[in-house]
């Protein structure tokens, strides 16, 4: 059996290409554990995208408390280690894939290790030294068993945290196939789904920075005095559950309420939804990851906003500016500039060509053929068993 974990609609959009593979493939049984943002009705509750898709569910799992303090969170991690136990103890598949640098990801690789499954971990390698998830992707790394990174970059960071390079395949980013596949919704087709503007615009995708929780409301309100005082129709996504997550959705809430002239805001688009509106939208602002690794390929500028990405690898269509009024509004003249859009039309997405999922499959399987050994050594560099000696 093969396991997956997915928490949101966000890393849920991202395995699509991954679950269908496998899921067509008859050398595999594949099942989801559900939990997370998909079982929050305050979040969508999106575990209704995952049964109308029709694939297979081992457990839902709720884990989420009604808090985005820091405390809520990690009371949330608990919760979440705790369920999972018991969960895979039940059901234990041959190998638990997990993506990212969610604190729910953590939790449920936490709790598989003691029950000795291996795990297999998309988008290790990278950096996003703004956020809290750093610290949680670099764990899940050594967590695990088997990777699949983004780029050549974040091959060599993974081998240099000791990892066997063996084990370590260079996949590409699984959001891109998803973006090679899909015929994007005409614009009007988009409106009408989702109650969004009939013509081009700005959209905006803001989490909280989870370093410094503290400042999210008054960089949003920057960013905000920015748009205010643009005339173009803005989409507001909401944020994730993070610490200040609820906040900031309120305030996002307010705005759109106040101006319902042309702004919107969005929950849940669907990647279908999501990455039409990326495919109409004029520019992306905030400070998604979204905004670099998946725009490039559908050739968007992206305003990156403060410290929450920094660290990651950009492509030539990002433009990065602290929060600070005038550099917002600097940054976003340049990207919606005609010569930078242009020069968006030329961009090399870094992070992969769309075909990220076969490769995964295959690497799995590669592992399972093995005998999927759980048991894991610091693997040294030639330089650093010289140095030892």
């Amino acid at each position: 059996m093969i396991g997956i974990v997915t928490t949101s609609r966000a890393d849920y959009s991202i395995y699509r290409p991954v679950l269908e593979r496998f899921d067509a493939d008859p050398r595999f049984e594949l099942r989801l554990w559900v939990t997370g943002m998909h079982m929050s009705p305050e979040f969508g509750l999106t575990v209704g995208l995952i049964k109308r898709d029709k694939f297979q569910i081992a457990d839902e799992i709720e884990c989420l408390l009604s808090s985005d303090t820091e405390e809520g969170v990690a009371s949330s991690m608990g919760l979440t280690t705790l369920r999972f136990a018991s969960s895979l103890s039940k059901q234990k598949p041959d190998i638990l894939l997990i993506l990212g640098d969610r604190f729910e990801m953590f939790a449920a690789a936490s709790a598989a290790v003691p029950l000795r499954i291996p795990l297999a971990h998309i988008h290790g390698g990278e950096e996003t030294k703004g956020a809290i998830d750093n610290v949680f992707r670099h764990a899940l790394t050594k967590l695990s068993h088997v990777h699949f990174v983004s780029t050549e970059l974040a091959r060599r960071r993974v081998i240099a945290m000791g990892e066997p390079s063996e084990r370590v395949f260079r996949s590409g980013a699984p959001a891109l196939d998803v973006i090679a596949a899909i015929e994007p919704l005409t614009i009007h087709e988009l409106a009408g789904r989702f109650d969004l503007p009939d013509k081009p615009f700005i959209l905006v995708t803001y989490h909280p920075e989870t370093l410094r929780p503290e400042t999210s409301i008054a960089s949003l309100e920057m960013l905000w005095s920015v748009l205010s005082e643009r005339s173009e129709p803005i989409v507001f996504t909401l944020a994730n559950a993070d610490a200040a997550g609820r906040d900031v959705n309120q305030r996002i809430k307010a705005i759109a309420s106040a101006h319902s002239d042309r702004v919107r805001a969005v929950g849940t688009l669907g990647s279908l939804g999501y990455f039409s509106a990326m495919h109409h939208a004029l520019a992306m602002v905030g400070n998604s990851s979204s905004g670099i690794i998946e725009a490039a390929s559908l050739s968007l500028p992206v305003v990156n906003i403060g410290n929450r990405q920094r660290g990651r690898e950009r492509s030539t269509n990002t433009i990065d500016a602290q929060p600070e009024k005038e550099l917002i509004a600097q940054a976003l003249s340049t990207a919606l500039s005609s010569s930078f859009r242009k020069k968006t039309k030329r961009t090399e997405n870094i992070y992969g060509d769309g075909r990220a999922a076969e490769r995964i499959v295959e690497g799995v399987a590669s592992f399972l053929g093995q005998g999927a050994p759980v048991a894991k050594s610091f693997v040294l560099s030639a330089d650093d068993l010289t140095a030892e000696r």
